[in-house]
Parts: structure tokens; sequence; C-alpha cells
């Protein structure tokens, strides 16, 4: 017996108003049996960039044909167009306003269409929730069994609209990284991954400087971690971040929210990495 796909939300309506809970409804009222699952709905608001962050490092995780309904949406109403992704053997459908930067990064076969089909929409959408009267009723519709095709006309992958993702950089002996996201713990992920986070982590020897403050200790779990000192570890998304054992590393190095995204990491002590470094 063939599985209902499930439908995971992220948005960043918060918890307090009903804006969540009736998207899910109108999932509901078109599919009934459709698994439904709250990535999170505590992206700060209109912050794309988090959204994004949170999306690429939670999607793997989710079964194939999973559909994933992503409403960070500030440029709602607008020019802006209102999207659906195929790519990873999964659906993601929200606005072409960057949400979608990671995943396009990765799969240089995605394929996306725009919703465009008023057979797929509510009977009068509003100009300030596509996400209950556009993005949820593609997103049932989608799980119910519609082909990908029938929302809209094609779209080229390349024409749409990414985030500025920048990578690691050498500046000489120093490798220059970046913030990317403070978890609800305080915990600073960066952008290095994969074997060169592996390979800062082992090297004794390596030096982060990030607002002012040098950081040396590194460890691999939290319990491991000093008592006062922040420290390096590997996130559970596979990136080189900061913690403080039962604390704060953004309270601890006084890093604003708001801000996170113009910090940099100035990583020392690894020079040996450089020629090997991908």
């Amino acid at each position: 017996m063939a599985t209902v796909p499930l439908i995971a939300l992220l948005t960043d309506f918060g918890a307090s108003d009903g804006y969540p809970g009736v998207m899910k409804g109108v999932i509901l009222g078109i599919a009934p049996a459709t698994p439904l699952v709250d990535l999170t709905h505590e992206i700060a608001p209109q912050d794309v960039r988090a959204g994004a962050w949170v999306l690429q490092t939670a999607w793997r995780y989710f079964p194939e044909d999973s559909v994933f309904l992503c409403v960070v949406d500030p440029g709602v109403g607008s020019a802006r167009r209102p999207i659906a992704l195929m790519a990873g053997e999964r659906v993601f459908v929200g606005p072409d306003n960057g949400l979608f930067s990671y995943i396009l990064a990765e799969d240089a076969n995605a394929r996306a269409v725009t919703i465009a089909n008023p057979r797929y929409f509510a009977a009068r959408p509003s100009d300030t929730f596509h996400g209950r009267d556009i993005f949820a009723p593609a997103a049932a519709w989608l799980a119910a069994g519609i082909a990908f095709e029938e929302l809209g006309p094609a779209l080229a992958a390349e024409s749409l609209v990414r985030l500025d993702l920048p990578q690691p950089t050498w500046l000489g002996d120093t490798l220059i990284a970046h913030c990317t996201h403070i978890d609800h713990f305080g915990n600073i992920l960066s952008n290095i991954g994969g074997a060169l986070a592996q390979a800062i982590l082992n090297n004794p020897e390596v030096r982060v400087t990030i607002a002012g403050h040098s950081i040396t200790a590194h460890a691999r779990t939290f319990a491991e971690g000093p008592e006062a000192d922040v420290f390096l570890y590997l996130d559970s998304s596979g990136y080189l971040a900061l913690a403080r054992r039962n604390g704060s590393a953004q309270v601890a190095l006084a890093l604003p929210t708001a801000s996170i995204y113009e910090e940099t990491l100035a990583i020392a002590g690894i020079e040996h990495l450089r020629d090997g470094m991908s």
C-alpha cells in the first residue's frame, strides 16, 4: 500500500497566533490523510536567511517524496513569485526569495514551477496570507497526488532568487569563516563543514578569534566542554560551531542576533590545512 507523503511546515509565524493552525486546516480540508510535521514556526520574523539555514540542516532527515511548506515571506503580495521546487527527491513550496538557496546549491538538477494555476488556490486569495491561500493548498494538492507540473509553468532553476552564501576564504595563513546561525541554546554555527571542520577540531593549535574574543578550547560533547569558557565543537548539522557548557556562547561573546551574519571567525594555527582545503 502506497504511503501518503507528509508535509513539513517551516514558518516565521510563531505560536501565539492562529496562522500555522489555519494552514494545517486548509491542508487537511484538501488531503485529510496527510501527516503533518512542524519543523519550526520560530524563525525570526522576516529572516529568510535563518529559514534557509534551518531548512538545509533538516530536509535530508525526512522521507523521500516529503513536501516542505516553507513560508518566511516578507515580500508577500509583491512581484516575488510563488514557486514549487523539486530537488533532492523532495518538493519545496514557498516564495522565491532565497529561502531555497542551499537546496539549489546542492542539486544541479532541481526543477521549478511557478504556482499559477488558480484551480489550486483558495477561492479568493488574500494579498497578505499566501501561506494559507496559495502555498498550503499547493502543498496539499501535491501530497494528494497531482502532478508537479499541474501547479503552473516551468521555471529555469537558474532564474530563482539565491542568497549570497559566502564560503570560507584564506587571508594569508588565517582562514576567515562566517557565522550562519544562532540556535535556541545560544550556540553559534559557522559555514565550515565536512572534513575541514573535523580537521580543525583535530588540531590542538587552533585559535579562533570572533568579536575580539580568542577561543582555543574544543570538545567532542557539551558535557566535555570547559566549565567557564566558550569552546569549539562539531554541531550535529556537521558544521564547526561555538558553545558554552550549560550556558550561551552568544551571551558570553555579546553577539546580537540581528547582526550575526556580519560576524566572522578568524581561524589561525591551521596553515597546514590550506593546500588541502577544497
